[in-house]
């Protein structure tokens, strides 16, 4: 899924095509620019970095691959902050009541529903940008 896909998604919600699940965990759409936030190596592997931002704390996680993903730190049962939580595979826990949160997705693994925000992230010449 590509930037247009996430603009496509986000007009459709805005239109009343999509459920209000979807507004949630859809990305931010924002006009802002890319905002570069830490180096790659600032952010531990299987470990998370908190952001501050308008739209409330954002964890950005990274896996032992060194991919990196970007959700709101709030889990979706309680609000914990899944910046503490243990990351593994392209997952993490929710410190609080164990709950695991796709990082793809921001989407509660099955049997648990519900998701937390996500927001688009790029590595580049091993910085990391966010768009928010």
């Amino acid at each position: 899924m590509d930037m247009n896909d996430f603009a496509d998604r986000a007009g459709s919600v805005a239109n009343g095509a999509a459920s209000a699940d979807i507004a949630i965990c859809a990305p931010v759409a924002s006009p802002a620019p890319w905002r570069r936030v830490c180096d790659l190596d600032a952010i531990p592997r299987l470990g998370a970095r908190v952001v501050t931002s308008v739209h409330g704390n954002i964890a950005v996680f990274r896996t032992a691959a060194d991919e990196v993903f970007a959700l709101l730190d709030k889990c979706p049962h309680k609000g914990g902050p899944l910046s503490q939580g243990i990351v593994f595979g392209r997952k993490v826990a929710c410190p609080l009541h164990g709950w695991n949160i796709n990082l793809g997705e921001g989407t509660a693994v099955a049997p648990d529903a519900g998701c937390t925000r996500r927001f688009a992230v790029k590595i580049e010449n091993d910085a990391v940008f966010l768009l928010i």
